[in-house]
């Protein structure tokens, strides 16, 4: 094994926790952007729907991981997450373009997650030793939803909520939560063009020599390899018991605020609700990696 296995596995992790950190950007702020974008309530749903309907082309990806290496995959992720991260600060007066490159912004995001999400294993097996493995893939998967925490904190502790019923709320106030808001764009679009940047600096697509006999055997192809874990059941059964909770789960924590503010539990409160639920399961997600 080599040292810059740490650097590789930081640059993918950090990759990964900026896209979370992208993906719920909106959810915690929910009632702040309806009053400075117009957003409704289906927009806010629809913003992070965009991460799950990124997985569509997921298959695409992992080929291209297999063809191309790590490397090329990981630079056309990262890539589509500036170019997502740019469109979301265009500043654009007329708010229907706005909400509109906003929208295509998530989408690019939600794009970059079958890689983020998925190659953890495929870079463990490649730069890491078996007794590293299962400790490697944990933290390269989990700064992910570490990011998604950190949406949750970051957002309402720098962006106001709206003060008083919508009618009431003043031109200024409205203009200040806007401008919070764009200053959160803008610094998301910083982090994720500064993790680009080192990639391209520095991102090989694996070692000179393999760390383990898994890394140095022949893989099966694409297609072959696609049909037999179709045909094997007791894969399908632990994708299933992996999959289903873990949607519900995502699904209810990007719309956390959105379910809580009927029931009158502030912006700032929901915020560390799902901070800690999120932290609590990467800690003991790592943990028990470990």
């Amino acid at each position: 094994v080599y040292g810059r296995r740490w650097l590789v596995l930081l640059l993918f992790s950090l990759l990964g926790f900026a896209q979370g950190l992208v993906w719920n950007t909106w959810g915690p702020i929910q009632n702040s952007a309806r009053l400075a974008f117009g957003f409704s309530g289906w927009d806010i749903a629809l913003l992070v729907f965009w991460g799950p309907i990124g997985f569509a082309p997921c298959f695409f990806f992992m080929w291209l991981m297999d063809k191309k290496g790590l490397r090329v995959t990981v630079l056309l992720t990262s890539s589509l997450m500036v170019l997502g991260a740019g469109l979301r600060c265009v500043p654009v007066s007329d708010l229907e373009i706005r909400k509109k490159l906003i929208h295509g912004g998530q989408l690019l995001n939600g794009l970059a997650g079958p890689t983020v999400m998925n190659a953890a294993p495929f870079l463990s097996t490649t730069w890491f030793s078996p007794d590293e493995r299962a400790t490697a893939t944990a933290i390269a998967s989990l700064l992910n939803y570490l990011g998604s925490a950190g949406a949750f904190l970051v957002g309402p502790l720098v962006v106001p909520p709206p003060n008083g019923s919508a009618h009431l709320v003043s031109q200024s106030n409205t203009q200040h939560i806007k401008d919070r808001i764009e200053a959160v764009l803008y610094a998301e679009f910083g982090m994720v063009s500064l993790i680009f940047s080192a990639a391209l600096a520095y991102f090989p697509s694996r070692p000179p020599f393999p760390p383990s006999v898994a890394a140095a055997s022949q893989r099966l192809s694409y297609r072959r390899s696609f049909c037999r874990l179709l045909s094997n059941f007791r894969f399908l059964m632990i994708a299933l018991a992996y999959a289903i909770p873990l949607g519900v789960f995502s699904g209810w924590s990007g719309v956390l605020d959105l379910i809580l503010t009927p029931i009158h539990i502030s912006q700032v409160d929901a915020g560390w609700i799902g901070f800690w639920s999120i932290v609590g399961g990467c800690v003991v997600g790592i943990a028990m990696a470990r």
